[in-house]
């Protein structure tokens, strides 16, 4: 006769009972990541591609009124693309299927404003459809970009133009395969062509009702994580630099942040007390700009510059969006190529061998054999190394099978379960005596990811304490590393502008300096919106150059411009150009304005729109050639 399985564990050995009572795994503590943004965030990089007519318009931010016609590239070649994002170890794409200008890259029937209207295949073209069929052909997953502003569209901001927005994104989830993300830009209203009308339009952003965005996309793409500043999928990090702060949360308080958001600095870090689930994102391209401009082909961000932004994304909790602006043929250029796939080779030989692989590590507290300190080193994303209840602090410690230098290290909480540690420590062991690795940044939080670079250590000892948790540990890997002695960090050189020499009229000279002294970190602020350079000597102006304030708050960012230029100090009014400076609020790098060569001693610039009424101009350098 069959015994009752509790009739059985009652009469067998301890050991037995023990197996009939595992250990219980930790409790999950909120808030927590859905199944696909554990996914998403296992993806690390990806790539960003900003392509349209203001590739061929030398735009940033097209204003809406750009000819169709000029779009023609010759040699547009998605797979070209794929394949460098792939030797570039990118697991995605993000295209940018319709930017601020309104142009769409498929040939939607819902606007003239698109890719049937112009030279590309005789308008039988279809950038997205090609883009997704290189990206199924080579194995990585696609996304697509919507802005909800549209600079084009005579009847944005009124309720026929959220069915026109929501009538396109239909489109996009439908008829393109999966999609790994949705990416809705922050930026919405202000001056625009808007069918003619050519004014400014502020909207409330709730007129586009997103609660009905979410419902869509989960109801057509449930896979995919939903980007915008406050999520709910994913967060923007703050910054268009590619990096995160080294205390960075998975958190944020749910309703909080919105596109605009004035404190939009802490979500580098995320909200502690967050409780909503929330990675940070960090974008950047790999030029200064978005789009592709043929000046700043000499202006790549290098392998080094790249490596350095990974551990300050991915190994920072975050992942890396890295944007490659297509040129006007249609490719991705070959310096960003090369420099895209050495920077992933580099991150490569830096990580190659890791020192702690298959050892057995003690630890100062575990859960049972179930979750024991060994699961750190085993190479499994599933298996953790857990605590028991009520202990939020513990030490690991590594033998070395050797002697060995060690610069790099890497550590991993199992996320599934939330994220805990708020604080720990690495400690190497010399003679016997415990001493602190040496960083340049707090070792606080860890999340999906935590890259340490430090000063290279030689031992056979190597421990991390846990100092404090929000729960009991769940550390699902530990790595440690000898990258080599490469530089901990990249610094990147400061702007240095070529300029005639100038002074600046009415201005204090020791205050004036902080512009043309070749150190971004120095600004100089200008009151009122009116600001005249004196060359000296007549001279033939081609260009005028600015940078912004570059501090981390920057202030006196001049969003619209005009510039005059004139041979007689009472008489500058010539007007060579006149603009705005697209996205440099979240973008502060230099400005270059090119005009029509003109001679003159006297240049004016002109304030005409501030991103902050009322602060003084912030001219971090300036420059005229």
């Amino acid at each position: 006769m069959k015994k009752h399985p509790l009739i059985l564990c009652a009469g067998i050995t301890s050991l037995l009972l023990s197996a009939c009572n595992p250990v219980k795994a930790p409790e999950a503590i909120l808030p927590v990541p859905e199944a696909k943004q554990v996914e998403w965030q296992k993806m690390e990089t990806y790539a960003f591609v900003h392509f349209g007519l203001n590739t061929f318009n030398d735009r940033e931010w097209g204003y809406g009124d750009s000819d169709p016609k000029t779009f023609n590239p010759a040699k547009l070649d998605c797979e070209q693309w794929v394949k460098t994002f792939v030797e570039s170890g990118m697991k995605g794409v993000i295209l940018t299927a319709k930017h601020h200008d309104g142009f769409c890259l498929w040939p939607t029937q819902l606007t003239e404003y698109c890719i049937r209207n112009t030279p590309y295949k005789n308008g039988q073209g279809d950038i997205v459809r090609e883009l997704s069929d290189a990206c199924k052909k080579y194995g990585i997953k696609f996304a697509v970009y919507l802005s909800p502003w549209d600079r084009n569209q005579a009847n944005y901001g009124t309720p026929e133009y959220v069915d026109y927005f929501y009538k396109q994104l239909h489109e996009l989830l439908t008829n393109y395969g999966d999609v790994f993300e949705i990416w809705f830009d922050g930026a919405n209203g202000g001056d625009g062509w808007y069918g003619g009308a050519k004014d400014s339009r502020t909207i409330d952003r709730k007129t586009y009702n997103y609660p009905r965005a979410y419902k869509m996309i989960d109801e057509l793409q449930p896979q995919a994580v939903i980007f915008s500043d406050g999520g709910p999928g994913c967060r923007w990090v703050g910054n268009e630099k590619g990096f995160a702060g080294a205390t960075n949360w998975s958190f944020l308080r749910a309703g909080e942040v919105y596109p605009g958001y004035p404190k939009y600095r802490e979500l580098q870090y995320g909200h502690a007390d967050g409780n909503q689930w929330v990675p940070a994102e960090c974008d950047v391209s790999i030029r200064p700009g978005w789009f592709y401009h043929p000046e700043e082909d000499d202006r790549v961000k290098t392998a080094d510059a790249l490596t350095d932004l990974y551990y300050r994304s991915v190994g920072h909790n975050a992942t890396l969006l890295l944007n490659f602006p297509v040129d006007r043929d249609g490719l991705i250029h070959p310096t960003d190529s090369a420099n895209a796939v050495n920077f992933h080779q580099n991150v490569q030989k830096q990580l190659a061998h890791n020192l702690l692989a298959g050892l057995s590590p003690k630890a100062s507290d575990e859960r049972g054999k179930t979750f024991s300190a060994k699961a750190v080193t085993d190479g499994e994303y599933d298996t953790y190394w857990a605590t028991n209840d009520g202990v939020n602090s513990a030490t690991i410690e590594f033998d070395l099978l050797q002697t060995e230098k060690i610069n790099r290290m890497m550590l991993q909480e199992y996320i599934p379960l939330g994220q805990r540690v708020k604080s720990f420590v690495v400690e190497y062991n010399q003679e016997g005596e415990w001493l602190p690795v040496k960083l340049n940044e707090e070792t606080t939080t860890i999340g999906y990811k935590r890259l340490l670079r430090f000063e290279t250590v030689t031992t056979d000892k190597i421990r991390v304490r846990f100092t404090d948790s929000r729960a009991c540990l769940c550390i699902n890997n530990i790595e440690a590393y000898y990258a080599g002695e490469t530089s901990d960090t990249y610094t990147a050189k400061a702007e240095e502008l070529k300029s005639y020499p100038f002074t600046l009229t009415g201005v204090d000279t020791e205050e004036a300096q902080k512009c043309m002294d070749k150190n971004n970190q120095t600004t100089c602020f200008i009151n009122g919106n009116t600001l005249l350079i004196d060359l000296g000597e007549e001279r033939t102006v081609t260009s005028f150059h600015y940078l912004p304030d570059q501090s981390e708050y920057n202030k006196g960012i001049i969003a619209a411009y005009e510039i005059s230029v004139g041979t007689d100090s009472n008489a500058v009014n010539q007007l060579v150009a006149k603009d705005e400076f697209s996205n440099i609020k979240n973008n502060p790098i230099l400005q270059s304005v090119y005009f029509t060569p003109v001679n003159a001693r006297y240049v004016q610039l002109k304030a005409t729109r501030m991103i902050h009424d009322g602060e003084p101009m912030g001219l971090a350098e300036i420059g005229i050639q």
